[in-house]
């Protein structure tokens, strides 16, 4: 008779403790539902600038990221210059001479190569 007993006394401690739980869930969700009414801010203005912030900051995480990527990148590009001999830091070397040339000169260059008077229209296929 005694475990009778306890088998109709706990169901009842477990009732009591899911109505409780369910009133501290409606009061607690009543108060949050006074901070939006009361202040607006909290509930639309602090998570916009919260995201704002953290986004910002997240992106300059990535783009330091890419950065440094790049410039290891050019590092490497630059040490393999160097092992060439093509080039080194104060300047170019004797393998590497750049011609002295002008616009104009370029110009009639490319005004020799390419006819300008003589042309065909040519259909551009539609894709």
């Amino acid at each position: 008779m005694t475990t009778a007993h306890t088998n109709s006394v706990q169901p009842t401690k477990v009732n009591n403790q899911s109505v409780s739980s369910t009133a501290r869930f409606q009061s607690t969700a009543s108060g949050f539902k006074r901070w939006g009414r009361k202040s607006p801010f909290v509930r639309y203005g602090l998570p916009m600038i919260s995201v704002t912030v953290l986004g910002a900051l997240g992106l300059g995480h990535l783009l330091q990221g890419s950065k440094d990527i790049a410039k290891v990148r050019d590092d490497r590009e630059w040490e393999i210059i160097e092992t060439r001999k093509a080039l080194s830091r104060t300047g170019p070397l004797v393998s590497y001479k750049p011609k002295k040339t002008s616009l104009e000169e370029d110009l009639k260059a490319l005004q020799q190569k390419v006819d300008t008077e003589n042309y065909e229209y040519k259909k551009i296929p539609r894709p």
